[in-house]
């Protein structure tokens, strides 16, 4: 059973990227930590296990980030995919701050790769991880024990105990057994509540039953609906999510990015009745990916198929499950279960449609569609040449948007307006605070690792203090 910590300066509630970044933090200042994870130590780090990269401001080329990507451009990118829906403020913090993260995260661990190009196409924004998001954790908790941060898994955290502008105590159960850490400041960084598909129903209704969950089976949102319930702040949108389009034979949790489909530009998009319903290529993938989940969320049954031909076949990363193939449309559209004749008609309308071009797919090219409804701005070319081919697509659930809201010191404000002494916040269950909506692809790593090292360094001055 978890000790007493009645001696522990700061207890950190979670066990991924954002909970890492500020218990190591946290620890470097002077405070003893304490961190509990929900998760059995095999599947320990959250969402964190399934990534690959963040996204870094950086004023000129660097050993793994190409050009330049300044404030003011990844400014424009945020504001782009949130459409406004952010606080300006907190946004730009996180931006320039991100700068500073690939230094401190090499001098505890982590290494780094060229980025990917092809369809991802990010060497100018996004530094990846050498070996993905475990190996990363894996620094992160090497130099946590190095440090003497006390990591205990399996803890289920069932309460935060508010009283007045500070948080008295957490209850917590482990192996069947409940208990009480007392703490001198708590970081909550126990991500949003996506695993939790009985919440999702109260606002999807029956649609949650069809979504799948992307990453850990643990991000139940349980201190976050403890948090809420005793008048911390809400901030997000509680219908939005991070969702992206994945393939429909992925497992209901925790199959992780593999499952996530990049052939979406380069495709038609129906749904069951056989008809496209959005613009397959309306913007470069890393910054339009992120709205395919909620749009196939919207689908009738939530299921949706993107369908192409020879021409496309080798332009993206394909499925870890088979790809359906046949020599007619006819043929193909009997495979998915889909209308034959209605397949066809769309397909057909399609092809009447597209405006010959220069086909390039690293950029924004000019093969487009005239007349059609919706329209394809992008990569538009026949489907024409057999065999064609089809994935099945389902919305796949990365994290929730709801969450609570903070200020620039990552500290915890209440409905009454005031600003929580001891409890600081940083990950999932703040990111509403600065995506209202949208998402760029890496941007959920910063802001974890930003607000990780921030909530840290404000626990560990307000207990030692």
């Amino acid at each position: 059973m978890v000790e007493s910590a009645q001696n522990c300066d700061v207890v950190v509630i979670g066990g991924g990227n954002a909970a890492l970044c500020a218990a190591i933090t946290a620890r470097e200042a002077g405070a003893s930590v304490l961190v509990v994870e929900h998760a059995p130590k095999a599947m320990r780090g959250g969402n964190s296990r399934h990534t690959r990269n963040l996204r870094l401001m950086h004023e000129a080329p660097t050993k793994v980030l190409s050009d330049a990507y300044t404030e003011n451009d990844y400014w424009d990118d945020l504001l782009r995919v949130t459409k406004g829906e952010t606080d300006e403020y907190l946004a730009k913090m996180t931006i320039r701050r991100s700068a500073e993260l690939s230094a401190w995260m090499e001098s505890h661990g982590v290494r780094f790769q060229p980025s990917l190009t092809g369809t991802l196409d990010l060497s100018r924004t996004n530094a990846f991880f050498l070996g993905g998001g475990k190996a990363l954790l894996n620094s992160y908790y090497n130099t946590a024990d190095k440090l003497g941060i006390k990591v205990h898994y399996e803890v289920e955290v069932l309460d935060v105990r508010r009283e007045g502008n500070v948080i008295r105590d957490i209850t917590i159960v482990q192996n069947g057994e409940k208990a009480i850490i007392v703490a001198k400041s708590v970081v909550v960084a126990s991500g949003g509540f996506q695993a939790n598909i009985e919440w999702l129903r109260e606002i999807w209704g029956g649609a949650a039953d069809n979504f799948i969950i992307r990453g850990t089976p643990y991000a139940q949102g349980k201190v976050l609906k403890a948090l809420l319930n005793q008048g911390i702040a809400q901030v997000g949108d509680p219908s939005q999510f991070h969702a992206v389009a994945i393939d429909a034979r992925a497992p209901k949790f925790d199959g992780g990015i593999v499952t996530r489909l990049d052939c979406v530009p380069f495709s038609i998009v129906v749904n069951r009745d056989g008809k496209r319903f959005y613009d397959e290529g309306q913007d470069m993938w890393p910054k339009r990916y992120a709205i395919w989940g909620r749009l196939v969320a919207q689908c009738p049954e939530q299921v949706a198929y993107c369908v192409f031909d020879r021409k496309c076949i080798n332009l993206f990363m394909p499925s870890v499950f088979p790809v359906f193939k046949a020599d007619s449309l006819g043929e193909l559209a009997a495979q998915l279960t889909l209308d034959p004749g209605r397949l066809a008609a769309t397909v057909a309308e399609y092809n009447r449609a597209v405006v010959p071009g220069e086909f390039n797919h690293r950029i924004l090219d000019n093969c487009t569609t005239q007349g059609l409804n919706p329209p394809k701005s992008h990569w538009a070319q026949p489907i024409d040449s057999p065999p064609f081919y089809a994935y099945p697509l389902r919305p796949g659930i990365t994290f929730t948007y709801l969450g609570i809201k903070v200020d620039e010191h990552a500290r915890a404000m209440t409905t009454e307006g005031h600003t929580m002494a001891n409890l600081f916040a940083a990950g999932e269950i703040m990111s509403g605070n600065v995506l209202g909506q949208g998402y760029l692809a890496g941007f959920g790593m910063t802001l974890g690792s930003v607000f990780g090292r921030i909530a840290g360094a404000g626990a560990a001055k307000y207990a030692i203090n």
